[in-house]
């Protein structure tokens, strides 16, 4: 089983020029991320998650989780690494400084989550949902909350959960029925079921700081009466000590395909008569505020896709370097050849290969788009807001469905062998799996791009955005005839996602549900061409790099190999999306529910 090592070069170069981290340093905000400072702490975090994280990973998936009235019992190992994490300091990595954090811009941030998430995704699940309620503190917190709970979770001596969920509840959080009634001394008693919950209960930390959506008495129907409360699995005294159990606990966990070391917790809010809560925010506005958690968590898990896409290639290219099986096609020799040297394998690894690349890289210019939010001022603060709203439903959901695609083929790359369990690329397409499904499915996401986010601006975001990559034209017609079908196929993609847009804004507002059909291969289109688009500029700046005379030959000619075949290859599949996205909704209801049987 090949060993995971952090992509930290390939990160580093999508830091640089998607990233734009150079400018980003030239900010006030982020003056402290220069690219030596940033190339030094991905190396070391890097290194960390290899040889900390990365030995726990097939442990946690063999051994799992031991449930028990009195709590969730992780595995030794896993306690014992996540231990090191919180020595070392890796939590607070883009928490604000004030906080105790170390203020680096979320664009570095999510390279470093990356090699986290492919070391051990399961493990990652912990850190990652405490980095949103760190987020959603940080905006939404009062200044008492932040002392009491924020500084914990920013170390990591705390953990964080976002409890959303119900039975009847899932993605229409409207119908949340959990209840906090207010003490009249600023306390609330919560009382309600909650499911899905990651890491609702762990032994890895004294305290687990809860974020749970309530309603209040009274409060208005639907998302408009859902508040935010923190309910803590332990209160904290005064003076900042540990103090007696809350009224919360594990009822049980889910026995799941992946991530097995995730504890996936049914939570009970008050059998013994309420959680003790805290009001975060107003009341009537926890939606507000538990979308900033959401938001977070969706990019994250985006990054999934990349991260455990990337470590399942990584053990495929070994696997493709060791195997031998047939005899080389055109070769010579009559002895068994390494399956590298067959056609179709060089397929799957270059598909995987430069999907990573798109996934890294969407991922990054949708990241370094927040940054810019924040540390701009004005009207270039908003538009770089614009754009990572309209990219993080794309983020999310294309990176996750590239992801499954790339785990997939990986496992095809080994064959037989990769069915089998000790190969360990079998775990990594089945951790993979729950990636489209949680913090909104794919579809939910689609809906969101269609109906909420191509209208922003009467549609002049989306269009800035084509604008935006149809500027590239020129750059490529002048790299010369190497890009020339990079150049060609690009354009010929984003015309085809123009219209399909056009046709969507045109019909939606007839029809939501013409729209609506065909926001899944539209938002599949939108990726595709926004990865060929972003593969694109790397080669450009590949090529600028030889041209400067660099003698890292190979791996920058490399890049611009990736992006021509990506756009030969897969662009052309943008196009091929646009009848599904025009089809519209009539077939879907010519058949009624009872005639979609077949018995």
């Amino acid at each position: 089983m090949a060993d995971y090592r952090a992509p930290v070069k390939d990160a580093l170069f999508t830091l640089r020029h998607i990233g734009q981290l150079e400018e980003l340093s030239k900010t006030e905000r982020y003056a402290h991320a220069d690219y030596e400072t940033v190339a030094s702490v991905l190396e070391e975090q890097g290194r960390f998650m290899q040889e900390v994280f990365g030995p726990t990973n097939a442990i946690g998936d063999r051994e799992g989780l031991k449930w028990s009235p009195e709590g969730v019992a992780v595995p030794e190992p896993l306690k014992a690494a996540y231990a090191k994490f919180v020595e070392a300091g890796w939590q607070g990595l883009n928490a604000e400084v004030e906080y105790g954090g170390a203020g680096f811009p979320e664009s570095v941030f999510s390279v470093a989550a990356e090699f986290e998430t492919a070391a051990n995704g399961a493990l990652t699940m912990a850190p990652g949902l405490t980095t949103g309620a760190i987020e959603c503190l940080q905006a939404w917190g009062s200044e008492e909350q932040k002392e009491v709970y924020l500084r914990k979770l920013v170390t990591g001596e705390w953990t964080g959960t976002m409890n959303l969920t119900e039975p009847q509840a899932g993605s229409d959080v409207g119908l949340c029925t959990t209840k906090a009634v207010p003490q009249g001394d600023g306390t609330y008693l919560v009382t309600g079921t909650k499911i899905y919950i990651s890491f609702g209960e762990h032994d890895m930390t004294d305290n687990i700081v809860h974020l749970v959506l309530a309603r209040t008495p009274d409060a208005p129907a639907g998302t408009k009466g859902i508040s935010l409360f923190i309910v803590p699995k332990f209160l904290v005294e005064e003076d900042g000590s540990i103090g007696r159990r809350n009224d919360v606990k594990c009822v049980s966990i889910e026995h799941k395909m992946g991530i097995h070391a995730s504890p996936t917790c049914v939570m009970s809010y008050g059998d013994d008569g309420g959680a003790i809560g805290y009001l975060v925010g107003e009341e009537n506005q926890g939606l507000r505020a538990m979308f900033t958690m959401m938001n977070s968590a969706r990019i994250a898990v985006g990054i999934q896709g990349v991260a455990l896409g990337d470590a399942a290639y990584q053990k495929a290219l070994v696997y493709a370097q060791e195997r031998r099986q047939g005899r080389e096609v055109g070769g010579d020799s009559k002895e068994p050849a390494l399956i590298i040297a067959h056609p179709d394998v060089r397929r799957m690894l270059l598909f995987m290969r430069s999907h990573i690349e798109a996934m890294r890289s969407l991922i990054v210019y949708n990241a370094v788009a927040i940054d810019f939010s924040r540390a701009l001022e004005g009207e270039e603060a908003e538009q770089w807001g614009e754009i990572a709203e309209l990219l993080t439903p794309v983020t999310k959901a294309w990176c996750t469905d590239v992801g499954m695609e790339v785990t997939s083929t990986a496992l095809q790359v080994f064959g037989g062998m990769g069915y089998v369990e000790e190969t360990g690329v079998a775990q990594h397409f089945r951790d993979m799996r729950i990636a489209p499904i949680y913090e909104g499915t794919n579809g939910i996401q689609a809906m969101d791009l269609v109906g909420r986010k191509l209208p922003m601006r009467m549609g002049g975001v989306v269009g800035d955005h084509f604008s935006r990559i149809r500027a590239l034209d020129a750059e490529l017609a002048a790299a010369g005839e190497e890009f020339a079908s990079v150049r060609t196929q690009l354009a010929a993609s984003v015309d085809a996602l123009e219209e399909a847009t056009n046709w969507l804004m045109n019909n939606g507002l007839a029809d939501p549900k013409q729209a609506l059909a065909g926001a899944t291969p539209y938002l599949a289109m939108f990726g595709i061409v926004t990865g060929g688009w972003l593969l694109a500029r790397l080669a450009l700046a590949a090529k600028g790099e030889l041209d400067a005379g660099s003698n890292d030959t190979a791996y920058l000619s490399a890049k611009v190999t990736e992006a021509r075949y990506y756009a030969e290859q897969h662009l052309p599949r943008a196009a091929g999306l646009l009848g599904a996205v025009t089809a519209g909704a009539g077939d879907l209801f010519a058949v009624d529910a009872e005639s979609l049987a077949s018995v």
